[in-house]
């Protein structure tokens, strides 16, 4: 949407997201980011932490199970999204002004650890493999890209090539050539 304040913030979760319901069912995942900022001081030869931001955010439906499905208190994360202003008035009848992010992507940041990505059934909803609201296996038709036609089964792993056994080129030794698995 043009307009958008679309920022990026690196830090940390402060504890694990809390998981909640609408009345309706819709899912969603409250959380909060601590960003610190840490510079060299010269003079002492040492890091010093600046202040620390203190980011509230949320996601919605399955990526908001999906986030509380896999992030946890202190994980390191990057998360984009749009910043969100709210004014309002406290009890007191002071009017507030706070700051939301409304996440569009996250993840777990892999400059100080090591993540293994499972990829999870689509529910449809007119994503890119589904649409027909059932789950469906990679190679099934559905809606959305491409949704409605048929496609050859192949291999369980989507970044797999045609024809290829489904293992990851990258990953087994000795399977590799100058030749790029896509």
């Amino acid at each position: 949407m043009a307009g958008e304040t679309v920022i990026t913030v690196v830090g940390n979760l402060t504890a694990d997201p809390e998981l909640r319901y609408t009345q309706s069912g819709v899912p969603v995942a409250n959380f909060t980011i601590a960003s610190t900022p840490r510079t060299f001081d010269r003079q002492s030869n040492e890091w010093k932490d600046g202040d620390a931001l203190f980011l509230r955010a949320s996601v919605w439906r399955d990526f908001a199970e999906h986030v509380a499905g896999s992030m946890t208190k202190g994980m390191r994360v990057i998360a984009q999204g749009n910043l969100r202003q709210r004014d309002y008035q406290d009890r007191d009848g002071n009017r507030r002004t706070s700051y939301e992010l409304d996440v569009q992507e996250i993840g777990p940041s892999l400059r100080y650890a090591t993540a293994q990505v499972t990829r999870a059934a689509s529910s449809g909803g007119g994503s890119f493999g589904g649409g027909n609201g059932a789950p469906q296996q990679v190679g099934q038709g559905g809606g959305g890209f491409g949704g409605g036609q048929q496609r050859p089964q192949q291999s369980e792993e989507p970044w797999a090539t045609p024809g290829s056994n489904g293992g990851d080129a990258w990953s087994t030794p000795g399977s590799f050539s100058d030749d790029t698995p896509f």
